[in-house]
């Protein structure tokens, strides 16, 4: 039987304090929104898989995790996407770059049809949200200045009686950038 898993990246437990905290005070100022129970995490994909699926995926990771390199990224801001309603967190430019190059690597990389492939890296505060519930995101949350070390990626399988991704694996960055292989040669 599939489940639908994602790939994604965790910020500190600091940080994901802060995003839960941050959720916590939007929902008292408009009431309940969607992700407002979801982990802080940056997507980047989502897919379907069997066990078997899984293990191969969990195979290539690893390798791929290998050759990554671990990265300080720093968030400064807010954002939106108003044709979904998003409200975000969002990373400095030099992060983002840092972050882009790491999906990139792991979406080109992985061989599994993927159902979602995440290019923007972000994290979301709440999703489908009307104007008027955006602007009193923005007018709660003006500043912003958090950092951590992206050192690992994690798989999530999504629990279909929480509604929610919970973690199942943990792939650690090595930094061996001998160990990665020329693209198409991978598995």
């Amino acid at each position: 039987m599939k489940s639908l898993y994602s790939v994604a990246i965790h910020p500190s437990g600091e940080i994901i304090a802060l995003v839960k905290s941050m959720k916590e005070q939007l929902a008292v100022a408009i009431g309940w929104f969607n992700s407002k129970n979801s982990v802080a995490h940056i997507t980047i994909n989502e897919f379907e898989a069997d066990e078997n699926l899984l293990a191969n995926v969990k195979k290539q990771l690893t390798v791929i995790c290998d050759a990554l390199e671990p990265v300080a990224i720093h968030f400064e801001g807010f954002g939106t996407y108003p044709t979904n309603g998003a409200f975000f967190i969002s990373p400095d430019e030099a992060s983002k770059m840092a972050l882009k190059t790491i999906m990139k690597r792991i979406n080109d990389s992985l061989r599994v049809p993927a159902k979602f492939k995440s290019s923007d890296p972000h994290l979301s505060i709440a999703r489908k949200l009307t104007p008027e519930k955006i602007e009193t995101a923005h007018q709660l949350f003006t500043t912003l200045d958090m950092n951590f070390v992206c050192h690992s990626v994690v798989i999530r399988k999504f629990n279909p009686e929480k509604k929610q991704f919970e973690v199942t694996d943990t792939f650690l960055f090595h930094s061996n950038t001998s160990a990665f292989p020329v693209q198409g040669s991978l598995f």
